[in-house]
């Protein structure tokens, strides 16, 4: 009975201290778990500061590559345009709307159906006849000599008094509706009505330097179609990969007027023959001098009477 009592009060501080035990160890686990948070948490914050800038700097390069790649186009479109390659304008949204709702009907347009009438047969009178009056007209038919037609004058020339420079005023520009790097410009070269020029400025010359710019235009290229749009003529600038600059006219220079190269007195083609290659046999040797003036082979391009043709800051570099 005594040892009962002694032991009594033992077991149930035994019991007090493993609650208290039990207690300590739940709040450890949560104060654990806790921490096991705030670190996860640390370390994805610490993840995301590390790779914004990296996506940014990825972003960067990423619109750079994109304009890079528009300017590729447009140079791709011009050379193709240049060596007289068919530009095939890309279908408009109507245009794939309509495609689109014949084919989901799944039916095949019908043929118009055509009569046809059956051919009488003539008659064996009627066939000795034919054949009388053909062998007559045949022997006629070989006494004619054929007309001689007379051929027109060329210039065989290889040179650059087969181009057709002409001064040209941009009465109207706007940036091309399907191309972020092409204007659309109405130019006139003194013809009474105004040409279409599709030109790849849109990185190097702002709208408002274009809008009644007067330069020099290259007016006898084949028409060819940019992004849908037929271009008639070519503006002529200084060129280098970093920079554009159309070509100054001389003070006094009128719209219309002729631009040549000195010491050459050919005339320019109607229209220059993508496939005989003469403005790609040419281009090498057009230039700016080191005094940014205008040549060909050394030649200064000018006008008759009113001066040379110059750049307005580059110097010894090409002309396209």
């Amino acid at each position: 009975m005594f040892i009962a009592r002694v032991f009594q009060p033992i077991r149930m501080a035994s019991a007090s201290v493993l609650q208290r035990l039990n207690q300590r160890t739940k709040e450890a686990e949560n104060i654990i778990s806790e921490l096991k948070g705030q670190i996860e948490n640390l370390r994805q914050s610490a993840a995301i500061s590390i790779s914004k800038p990296e996506e940014d700097r990825l972003r960067i390069e990423n619109e750079e590559l994109k304009k890079d790649i528009e300017t590729l186009k447009v140079q791709l479109i011009l050379a193709e345009a240049s060596n007289g390659v068919r530009q095939i304008p890309l279908p408009t949204k109507k245009g794939r709307e309509m495609s689109g709702s014949a084919n989901d009907s799944g039916k095949d347009p019908e043929e118009p159906k055509v009569k046809v009438e059956p051919k009488e047969k003539p008659s064996k009178g009627e066939k000795k006849k034919d054949q009388a009056n053909t062998s007559e007209a045949e022997p006629k038919a070989k006494k004619g000599k054929p007309e001689k037609k007379a051929a027109a004058p060329t210039n065989e020339n290889v040179d650059v008094s087969r181009l057709d420079f002409r001064v040209g005023k941009i009465v109207k520009v706007e940036k091309h509706p399907d191309a972020d790097t092409l204007y659309l410009e109405q130019v006139d070269v003194g013809e009474g009505k105004t040409r279409t020029v599709v030109s790849g400025l849109v990185k190097h010359i702002t709208l408002e330097e274009m809008q009644d710019k007067v330069a020099v235009f290259m007016c006898n290229l084949k028409p060819a179609k940019m992004r849908g749009v037929l271009s008639e003529a070519m503006i002529m600038c200084a060129s280098t990969p970093e920079k554009v600059e159309i070509l100054n006219v001389p003070k006094g220079a009128a719209i219309g007027d002729k631009v040549f190269a000195e010491g050459y007195t050919g005339e320019p083609d109607a229209m220059l023959n993508p496939k005989k290659k003469v403005w790609e046999a040419v281009k090498p040797d057009l230039r700016v001098s080191k005094n940014k003036v205008a040549t060909y082979k050394g030649a200064a391009l000018k006008i008759e009477g009113k001066g040379e043709i110059t750049s307005p800051s580059l110097a010894d570099v090409a002309i396209q």
